[in-house]
Order: C-alpha cells, then sequence, then structure tokens
C-alpha cells in the first residue's frame, strides 16, 4: 500500500469514528473525551486485579533528606504551624442550621471523629503525618473507614504516600477502583485495591502531564545535595582534616627529607608538642588558600539556604539567614511566610477533609471544615471586625459565635 492510500484509509477511519461519537454523544453527554495522561509519560503496570497503576518514581534518599537540619526546619515551619491551629466544623455556605436535620449533634459527631481519628492517634498526631508526606513528596494519603454508628461515622488512619499507586485510567466510576496501595508482598497480595472514597490523596502541586503532585522538598533536591556537600567539606576543612599548606625545605636531600617526615609522624603530630627545627635555612609554609572564612564558602552556603527557602516558600530569614533583618522586616516577611506557606496547604487540607471525607464518603455534604486561623492572624483586628458588623447589623451574635468555633446561644427561659 502506498503513502497516499494509507493516508486515505486513515481519514476514512478518522470519519467514521467521528460518526460513531457523534451518534453516541446523547448517551456519552459530560463523559471525559481527553485522554488523561499521555501514553508516552506514562508507563503503565497491570496488576493481578487486572487493575493499571502508575507508582510515583520518588528518590530514595527523599526522605533521608527531611531527617536533615535545614530541611527539618522547613518542614517543621508548616507542619507545626497548620496541625496547631484552631480549627471547626460547621454548616457549609448555601445552608443554614434550620434546614439541616440534626445539625449540631452531627458536628459533635464529626468533631469527635476528628479529634479521635482512631484508638492510636489523634488529630495531630494523624495530620502531622500526612502534611510531612505533602511537603516531602507532594503526597499524602488517609484512609477512610465508615463504621455506620452515627456518633461516630468514620475511622481515619495515615497512610504511607510513596506506596500509593493511581490508576490514570479511572473514569470517575465510584464501583472501580482509583488507587493501590503496594504491600511489598509476592502474588495476590502485592497491591490493595482502594475506591476513590475510601482514600484521601492529597497532592501538592498537581499538573497535567502527571497525576502525582510535587512536594517542596523535591523542588529543594538538588539545593540540599549540594548544601550538604559544601557543609560537609567547610567542617573538614574546618577541622583541620583537610590540609591546606605545605613546608618546603630548601636543599634538603632525599635522606634528611624522609626522616623529617617520620620524626613529624612519629613525634609530632596529633601529640600537641612544639616541634623545634635545627637546619641551616628555614623551613618555608606555603598556604594553598588564604586562610580566612572565605575558604568554608559561606557565601555559597548561604545562597543555597536561600534556594532551600525558595522552595519551601519561605523567607530566608525563616532558615537563619539575618542579614538585613530589622523589627519592621521581620514583621513582614513573618507574614508573608503565613501567607504563602501555611495557608495554601491548610486550605488543600481542609478542602480535601470536606469534599473527600464529608461529602463523599459521608454524604454529608452540609458541613465544612476549616482552620479559624486562615481568616486572620491578628486577633485584635479580627475581633474589632466583628464588633462593627455586629453594630452594624451585618452579622447575629450566633453568626460571630460560630465564625469562633463556639455554638449557638442557649434559649432564654421563659420567666414564671
Amino acid at each position: 500500500m502506498g503513502i497516499t492510500a494509507a493516508i486515505k484509509q486513515t481519514w476514512k477511519q478518522t470519519r467514521d469514528r467521528l460518526a460513531g461519537v457523534e451518534s453516541a454523544a446523547a448517551a456519552d453527554a459530560g463523559a471525559r473525551k481527553t485522554a488523561i495522561l499521555p501514553s508516552i509519560l506514562s508507563p503503565l503496570r497491570t496488576a493481578p486485579n487486572g487493575q493499571t497503576a502508575l507508582m510515583k518514581p520518588t528518590p530514595a534518599n527523599l526522605r533521608r533528606f527531611a531527617e536533615t537540619p535545614v530541611a527539618r526546619r522547613a518542614i517543621n515551619l508548616v507542619k507545626d504551624k497548620i496541625t496547631s491551629m484552631n480549627w471547626q466544623v460547621r454548616v457549609r455556605r448555601g445552608y443554614t442550621a434550620a434546614e439541616v436535620p440534626d445539625a449540631a449533634a452531627r458536628i459533635n459527631a464529626l468533631r469527635q471523629c476528628l479529634e479521635e481519628p482512631n484508638a492510636a492517634d489523634s488529630f495531630r498526631t494523624l495530620f502531622e503525618q500526612v502534611v510531612e508526606d505533602v511537603l516531602v513528596g507532594g503526597f499524602g494519603a488517609i484512609e477512610m473507614e465508615s463504621t455506620g454508628d452515627p456518633s461516630l461515622p468514620f475511622h481515619l488512619y495515615p497512610v504511607d504516600g510513596a506506596t500509593i499507586q493511581i490508576d490514570p485510567a479511572w473514569k470517575g466510576d465510584p464501583s472501580q477502583p482509583r488507587y493501590a496501595q503496594q504491600t511489598g508482598r509476592i502474588g495476590t497480595g502485592s497491591l490493595i485495591p482502594l475506591l476513590d472514597d475510601e482514600l484521601i490523596y492529597i497532592r501538592l502541586n498537581p499538573r497535567t502531564h502527571t497525576p502525582f503532585g510535587l512536594g517542596r522538598l523535591e523542588v529543594a533536591f538538588e539545593s540540599i545535595t549540594q548544601f550538604l556537600g559544601a557543609n560537609r567539606y567547610a567542617g573538614r576543612l574546618a577541622s583541620n582534616s583537610v590540609v591546606q599548606y605545605a613546608l618546603w625545605l630548601n636543599e634538603a636531600t632525599p635522606e634528611q627529607h624522609d626522616r623529617l617526615i617520620r620524626w613529624w609522624q612519629d613525634e609530632i603530630e596529633g601529640t600537641g608538642r612544639v616541634p623545634i627545627l635545627s637546619s641551616e635555612n628555614k623551613p618555608e609554609v606555603l598556604r594553598f588558600a588564604g586562610g580566612t572564612d572565605a575558604d568554608l564558602h559561606i557565601a555559597w552556603q548561604q545562597f543555597l539556604l536561600v534556594m532551600i527557602a525558595n522552595a519551601f516558600d519561605l523567607p530566608p530569614m525563616l532558615l537563619g539567614m539575618t542579614q538585613d533583618v530589622n523589627k519592621s522586616t521581620a514583621s513582614e516577611m513573618a507574614d508573608e511566610a503565613f501567607a504563602s506557606a501555611i495557608v495554601p496547604v491548610a486550605k488543600l487540607l481542609a478542602e480535601h477533609i470536606t469534599r473527600d471525607l464529608f461529602s463523599k464518603r459521608l454524604g454529608w455534604r452540609e458541613f465544612e471544615f476549616l482552620f479559624n486561623d486562615l481568616e486572620s492572624r491578628d486577633e485584635t483586628e479580627e475581633l474589632n471586625i466583628q464588633v462593627q458588623l455586629l453594630q452594624n447589623g451585618v452579622l447575629t451574635i450566633d453568626e460571630v459565635r460560630q465564625q469562633r468555633g463556639l455554638g449557638p446561644l442557649p434559649e432564654p427561659q421563659p420567666q414564671p
């Protein structure tokens, strides 16, 4: 078959396929037509149960890098602030408490379950693990299990996000597995399939060419590698394990040269004794470097600290860079860190709890989860705004109490 005939046949097959798609448009209204991922960028693997899965290629030493001082400082700044914030469960926008049956009882049940998500964890210990995975690798995973008890409707369990595989061919069918966990076993138990409403999977920096997120530690990976190398070299140099000078003996014979080396190694080196030399010509010390702090590459390490801080959306001040920092700039940088590094991750976490846990798993779409500290960091400013709204009749007392995570005031009892 020639090239012209092949092109004509291809166009004919395309027209026939388009005609079939148009005829079935009414039946497939709302269905996705584009490919989820280009096949060249998504090497799929088939599980024993027939489910296609794609696993995130995470560097083996990524978690080890999270244990280094600079990375640990950056992670803890975000993680500790989020898990320490006050939070609440309230009726969602578009609903009123009067329209939702048993609103107060169900809010109390949701809050109790979040405060004690399982027999071993509290809210803070569970979500510290999840936020850690989100910042390190861009993945955070929580298993959701319904209990069938209205007073305690669910349990939550932290899952290692690096073991989660994603099915990029998932079409939105809730009865088909979307995720799978790699257990490390051999055989049929190597993968545990999970439905969409059984797992909260949090992606940081989502992109179209991959189903996985991008963690902040992944962005800082190269900078941390270079920083550790420069810091290790500076440590060896400062501890004199790297020699930066040499002795020059003018007109010394080979025998004298060898005898001096043996005497220095046997009698002087490492003993702290004062070496006494007697020779016709005074030995000369040749330095290979300037003998200053510039040899430690301090400026290069400071630049790498700035790059690491940028990867974590933090001002360099919070990682120990105190140059050109005063009282006014420190306050502005702290506000910038809260707005750029903490608020996006906290809102992402709150949205997943509202959508995946309350809506998908429980079917309670009338409620939402939110962190109270995201609205305003200044307690005095927030209080003044609420007082003004109360005085102008924009908000009621119960609405202000709801914003502060408090219940409505009890109804006044009639006087006898």
